[in-house]
């Protein structure tokens, strides 16, 4: 029985309101995704259970146990971002004198500021990110605490990000305390966000170029004038500004922050199309449930394949960075953070990776994503995962000058296809698959 996409909704609420939640709840929280009540499966769980039966000890300075954290849960302390601006929980500890440190790696984001909690937000491959705080100890004997802190939601899951639990960059305007001057604009900062509109009330070290951003620099007012100029001042560590040995690093990385905007965007696409898939899929459901269909996964009706097809088209787009907005000279940042960063990169027998940076114009040298590796790509619904793997190898193959992906130089897309057939497992079993004989001519 075949339904008309517009005739779906109707159905669905009208026979079937088991599946309709209260609408005070965002659809995350809802079946089948349910993200507050759901066990989470991630690092910060899995060191959890190691600080509770003792194989992790924390000790020391709450630097020394920051680092320990850092450590246990593979966060390179060279990834370290200095942010002054005071817009997260911690708001009132942070001002451009004590700035909030983030350190990151592909599936793990956690904050401090001295003197406060860790905040930590771990990539769950189900549920996205997940946000917890450790508030460490304050003697020897003290134990830490750690809670699972669903608050972050009111600001991850509804103000600034929409349908998922996500993460985010913010560039605003501070003024001498750190406060954000709201009225003249907020933004939240992705690749594709121009270099000139990045990193307002973040410290950035590293960059000697002479396009002016945001960053390093304070704002104020003149009634309802902003009075903003950006800084020329180009640093390699930020001594001149606070007193840096209160933290791991005295650098707040360029090279760092662009990786780690890439990713929140690759992320959150990740998150958003895992989430819309299974919604979808669960929607189905309910409908052959109703009407008493065999239940499949395989989409049935027009809306399950439109949601798939727009899903997995942004999801490539993101991979691919389509929109990502070009760079300019002088990035050079922290070889430390390099060196992290393309540590243990999946490499094919030549040497290539997707991990390699360029530097130049652009962020890598291979514009794919290197979290097409990550567990939140894997864990993708697997209809969604094929046709994202379907059109990834299509827009790679394609030499139409006029396609969605002609920005990729032929050579490029070579590179990047031969670099997934080598070092990428789903990718060569989808593309070296047998594939069916092509028919013969068709009888008259």
């Amino acid at each position: 029985m075949r339904l008309s996409v517009v005739t779906l909704p109707l159905l669905l609420i009208s026979l079937t309101p088991a599946f309709v939640s209260a609408q005070s709840d965002p659809d995350y929280e809802r079946a089948p995704i349910r993200c507050s009540t759901t066990p989470a499966h991630d690092a910060f769980t899995r060191l959890q259970a190691r600080l509770a039966d003792g194989s992790v000890r924390l000790a020391g300075s709450h630097r020394d146990m920051l680092r320990t954290v850092l450590a246990e849960l593979g966060v390179p302390v060279a990834s370290q971002l200095l942010v002054f601006s005071r817009t997260s929980f911690q708001r009132g500890r942070i001002r451009p004198e004590r700035p909030r440190a983030l350190y990151f790696s592909d599936s793990v984001y956690v904050g401090w500021v001295p003197g406060g909690l860790v905040e930590v937000a771990a990539i769950d491959p189900q549920l996205g990110p997940v946000f917890y705080t450790l508030t460490l100890p304050a003697g020897p004997t003290a134990p830490p605490v750690l809670a699972r802190d669903n608050d972050c939601l009111r600001c991850h899951g509804g103000t600034f990000v929409r349908d998922i639990p996500g993460l985010f960059v913010r560039s605003v305007f501070p003024d001498a305390a750190g406060d954000p001057l709201l009225r003249h604009g907020t933004q939240l900062v992705d690749d594709e966000t121009p270099f000139a509109e990045r990193w307002g009330g973040w410290y950035v070290t590293g960059y000697r170029g002479s396009a002016p951003h945001r960053g390093n620099t304070l704002a104020s007012e003149a009634g309802d004038r902003l009075v903003f100029t950006p800084s020329p001042v180009r640093p390699d560590e930020l001594s001149a500004f606070f007193e840096t040995p209160s933290y791991l690093k005295p650098t707040s990385d360029v090279v760092a922050l662009l990786v780690c905007e890439h990713q929140l965007s690759v992320q959150n696409s990740l998150t958003h199309a895992s989430f819309a898939v299974r919604r979808i899929i669960d929607y189905q459901h309910g409908l052959q449930k109703a009407f008493k269909e065999p239940q499949t996964d395989e989409p049935a009706y027009d809306s399950v394949r439109s949601v798939l097809a727009g899903e997995a088209e942004t999801v490539v787009d993101r991979l691919l960075f389509r929109h990502a907005a070009p760079l300019p000279a002088g990035i050079v940042g922290d070889p430390a953070f390099r060196a992290a960063y393309t540590l243990g990169a999946p490499r094919t027998r030549a040497g290539d990776s997707l991990r390699d940076l360029q530097l130049g114009d652009r962020l890598f040298a291979q514009r794919c994503s290197p979290l097409i590796y990550s567990e939140s790509f894997h864990a993708l619904p697997v209809l969604l995962k094929t046709l994202v793997l379907d059109r990834l190898e299509s827009a790679l193959l394609s030499r139409d000058p006029a396609d969605r992906y002609a920005y990729l130089p032929a050579e490029e897309k070579t590179r990047i296809h031969a670099i997934l057939l080598e070092t990428h497992p789903a990718a060569r079993a989808r593309w070296t698959r047998p594939r069916p004989a092509a028919s013969g001519a068709s009888s008259p």
